[in-house]
């Protein structure tokens, strides 16, 4: 079973790196750009076949280690191989 996990900043968490892309954008000479949050995308392929326990463990995993709770969110698909 495959993971695709997405972590993202909370809303009102100053993103710098966002910041520094949107102005880059902005100099590469595209215009219109609002605002530009960045963050990280994670696959994680996994031995589970039960989903429900494959869910709890991928769950486990970003409030462990892969997400910073205080600072960032969360979510994730389950696919079968």
């Amino acid at each position: 079973m495959k993971a695709r996990i997405k972590i993202t900043l909370k809303a009102g968490v100053l993103d710098p790196q966002g910041k520094a892309i949107e102005h880059a954008l902005g100099a590469l000479g595209f215009s219109g750009i609002k605002d530009v949050r960045q963050g990280k995308y994670i696959e994680v392929t996994l031995a589970e076949t039960d989903e429900a326990k494959a869910q709890a463990q991928v769950e486990k995993m970003c409030e462990e280690l892969l997400a910073n709770m205080v600072i960032e969110n969360y979510s994730f698909t389950l696919e079968k191989d």
